[in-house]
């Protein structure tokens, strides 16, 4: 039986505490979100995507949310829609974030979390030296399921 696909998603949250703010990028129909929401209860959650019928879709699923702490917007991972130094966390899925952008909306100590769900790796996507020339630190690197997934740190104190 293969593994769901959220698996590296799930392997990676373990390692990162918990965040205040959440961003997935090119969140599609919000599967991922909704998952972070459950993992971090006290979290205010963000989705972006590209495409309006995905973030409406995706609206659609957050039922009940009378503090709002989910919520989609349409936006692309290359222009994050989203002030400096707002979020936490930074999540991504089966994409390559812009890793200038990510740091950008990240706090200071915040972590990037690059998910695949399928065989290749996220570091095969994401060079070190890239990362690095972000503030990025990478911490782990780590095969979960059928995939694998990136954590970075955001240099600074956070």
């Amino acid at each position: 039986m293969p593994a769901p696909p959220l698996t590296p998603l799930a392997a990676a949250v373990l390692h990162v505490g918990a965040p205040e703010r959440i961003l997935q990028l090119s969140c599609g129909d919000g599967e991922a979100t909704l998952f972070l929401a459950r993992e971090f209860p006290s979290a205010r959650i963000r989705g972006i995507d590209a495409s309006a019928d995905a973030v409406r879709h995706a609206s659609a699923r957050v039922g009940l949310d009378p503090e709002g702490r989910v919520a989609f917007k349409q936006g692309s991972p290359r222009k994050i829609p989203f002030p400096d130094d707002h979020f936490d966390l930074v999540a991504v899925i089966d994409s390559r974030p812009a890793a200038g952008e990510a740091s950008r909306v990240l706090r200071p100590g915040g972590h990037l979390i690059i998910a695949c769900t399928h065989s290749s790796s996220p570091a095969g996507r994401l060079s070190r030296w890239n990362l690095h020339r972000h503030g990025l630190e990478l911490c782990q690197d780590e095969q979960s399921g059928n995939g694998s997934y990136l954590i970075a740190r955001l240099e600074g104190d956070g």
